[in-house]
């Protein structure tokens, strides 16, 4: 089975505006490189730079497909929790601008500190205590992002997988509507699961 529609990326194409066109493209181009690469790349590897490269691009749209309340700011403080194991790729979002708010990467060492940030990926190697930090940030306007099994379940908004060589995603719906975010339902027609 097809995970990407022609016909459907066609109808989201004609239904929006052209910056949401453009986004939507790019998304749509992200989970084609994420969902289409040959067997024989590894991106299969845990540490592989495709990998994260592909996550990378996903994040950007999920940050593009995420609407936060009116009182955020123009900057969307982008950080990373744990193990960083983007190197650059994650740096290539910074100053990049969605919806007249621009993206900046910040990595984060104190836990303390991630009430700052609009978006957080949490890394694998904090998965042991994802229940824990998030319990802390209940009900702040904070879009949670990772890539780890049933982090969903931890609270995660929006979690990562790679499935057969392929990135999918899973959205936690009902958290990310506790924490005041809006995710756009052409986002949550690509995932492969939507927890309500």
């Amino acid at each position: 089975m097809r995970f990407l529609d022609m016909h459907l990326f066609n109808r989201l194409l004609k239904r929006s505006n052209t910056f949401a066109k453009r986004s939507l493209y790019h998304f749509l181009f992200a989970l084609y490189l994420g969902l289409c690469l040959p067997a024989s790349h590894p991106v299969a590897m845990a540490d592989s730079m495709v990998e994260y490269q592909v996550k990378a691009a996903f994040i950007y749209n999920f940050i593009a497909f995420t609407h936060w309340p009116d009182s955020t700011g123009q900057t969307i403080n982008l950080c990373v929790y744990g193990e960083d194991y983007f190197d650059q790729e994650i740096d290539k979002l910074q100053n990049r601008s969605i919806n007249n708010r621009h993206i900046k990467v910040v990595r984060i060492t104190n836990p303390d500190k991630l009430k700052a940030c609009q978006a957080i990926f949490f890394s694998k190697s904090v998965s042991a205590q994802l229940s824990s930090i998030l319990s802390d940030l209940q009900n702040e306007p904070i879009l949670t992002l990772a890539d780890s099994p049933n982090a969903t379940a931890q609270g995660i908004a929006i979690n990562m997988s790679l499935v057969n060589e392929k990135i999918v995603f899973e959205i936690n719906l009902t958290k990310a509507r506790a924490s005041g975010l809006d995710i756009s339902s052409k986002l949550l027609q690509l995932a492969v699961k939507v927890h309500q």
